[in-house]
């Protein structure tokens, strides 16, 4: 994961609203999003199975994801924005810090965790959760992993957006491994499953999920490219 910060969202989409989604996510909604100062990548993930969509946008830092900008966008969607915001279903999304990132690069498979720590046990599962990442992304077919925190903001007004998809869940902890081989990312899932997350300070209840990469975007400015 580049960057100290990143919006992360979970959400199911309908197969036959699919086509035209990705068509809108890839040509307006992520550009428009990685014009805003501060974010440097994001990406679409589809789910190996169901209907299930993960969306990551990495950031510079906090305040490239809570500031004034990107909260303008939030309350000024466009007219295509309007039409797609309601298909996303059962919809989790969570500005993040970064607390720990292991390794480099982008693979095409990616396992995601979310879950919370029980009282007085977020120091000791932290340890043991980056103790983990930091062996895994060694291994053959994988090549990078995150632990994030959710930013708890105070509570606000619901954003136009959110209140287009009828609001939102958050998550607390989230853990992103990433590899271009699904075996090795499959052994992952297995390994930090959630009888070893609660072993070591998990509340019950993680829930976890395995994607593809679909789409990705960095650095975009929306100028043609000067030529030298």
């Amino acid at each position: 994961m580049i960057g100290r910060a990143a919006v992360t969202i979970w959400c199911d989409i309908a197969p036959d609203v699919r086509d035209e989604l990705n068509h809108w996510h890839a040509h307006e909604h992520m550009p428009e999003r990685l014009g805003i100062p501060g974010f440097l990548r994001g990406s679409r993930w589809v789910a190996e199975q169901g209907e299930g969509y993960f969306i990551l946008y990495e950031a510079r830092d906090e305040e490239s994801i809570t500031g004034r900008a990107y909260l303008e966008r939030l309350n000024n969607p466009t007219p295509w924005s309007r039409r797609m915001m309601p298909h996303h279903r059962n919809m989790v999304r969570g500005p993040c810090r970064s607390e720990s990132r292991f390794g480099a690069g982008l693979g095409t498979e990616l396992l995601t965790l979310r879950f919370s720590a029980l009282a007085g046990k977020a120091d000791a599962l932290g340890r043991w959760a980056d103790a983990v990442l930091a062996a895994v992304v060694t291994q053959a077919g994988l090549v990078a992993a995150a632990r994030l925190r959710y930013i708890g903001q105070p509570s606000v007004p619901l954003t136009t957006e959110q209140q287009l998809r009828g609001g939102d869940q958050t998550p607390d902890w989230v853990v992103l491994v990433n590899g271009y081989s699904v075996d090795a990312v499959a052994d992952v899932a297995r390994e930090l499953n959630e009888a070893a997350l609660t072993r070591h300070g998990a509340a019950p209840g993680c829930a976890a999920g395995r994607y593809r990469l679909a789409y990705v975007l960095t650095g975009y400015t929306g100028r043609p490219e000067e030529k030298a």
